[in-house]
């Protein structure tokens, strides 16, 4: 079993503890309560911001066969999902630009950017985001909403092309070759931060 294989199978319980969380599951029957996800799309839009200079960190470390994909990860983040996020605020009234990191939020953020001053378990750390929204994604898009807002979210996790993304970091993770137990401790420690964050300020 490869690390990130390995990694799969102890994250799977905190991955279905966000599949029974109320906010995934209201985003997965389209009738989350909109002020609960316009919440949730500004803490994760400064969320966002935060991964971009992870992927900016790691890639400044990178071997040369990791640099491209650090960077175009850098780039889908910065322009695809930041553009999901503006376009699905303008039908929910979040506000963006005037909004302010909650605990959730800032606990994260601050953990992956310290994580990534080792490049090796900075992929481990940076994991849980990429495997677990791809596989929430692909979940949810078994029985997707009919409500368009909440279903254009869940496409863009479900998408072929997210999940290539996601296979690739595993793969790197793996060639990186990081300690097994530090890459564990670290991986859970992102997933734990993953299910808080469904906890909207």
């Amino acid at each position: 079993m490869s690390i990130a294989e390995k990694l799969h199978a102890v994250g799977r319980p905190l991955l279905e503890a966000q599949l029974a969380h109320p906010t995934v599951v209201g985003i997965g029957r389209g009738d989350l309560p909109e002020p609960v996800f316009r919440s949730w799309l500004e803490q994760d839009y400064l969320f966002l911001h935060d991964y971009v200079r992870v992927f900016a960190r790691l890639a400044w470390q990178a071997p040369a066969a990791h640099l491209g994909d650090l960077v175009d990860l850098a780039h889908a983040t910065f322009h695809d999902e930041l553009d999901l996020h503006r376009s699905l605020s303008a039908g929910f009234g979040a506000d963006l630009e005037g909004a302010r990191k909650g605990p959730a939020c800032a606990a994260y953020t601050s953990f992956l950017l310290e994580s990534a001053a080792d490049y090796a378990g900075g992929l481990a750390a940076l994991y849980p985001c990429m495997w677990g929204y791809s596989t929430l994604g692909r979940i949810l898009a078994e029985n997707p909403p009919a409500e368009p807002r909440y279903r254009a979210w869940v496409d863009t996790y479900a998408d072929p092309g997210f999940a290539a993304l996601a296979g690739r970091i595993g793969e790197m993770i793996d060639e990186a070759a990081p300690d097994p137990a530090r890459a564990e401790a670290l991986f859970v420690e992102g997933m734990a931060h993953e299910l808080a964050f469904w906890d909207v300020p």
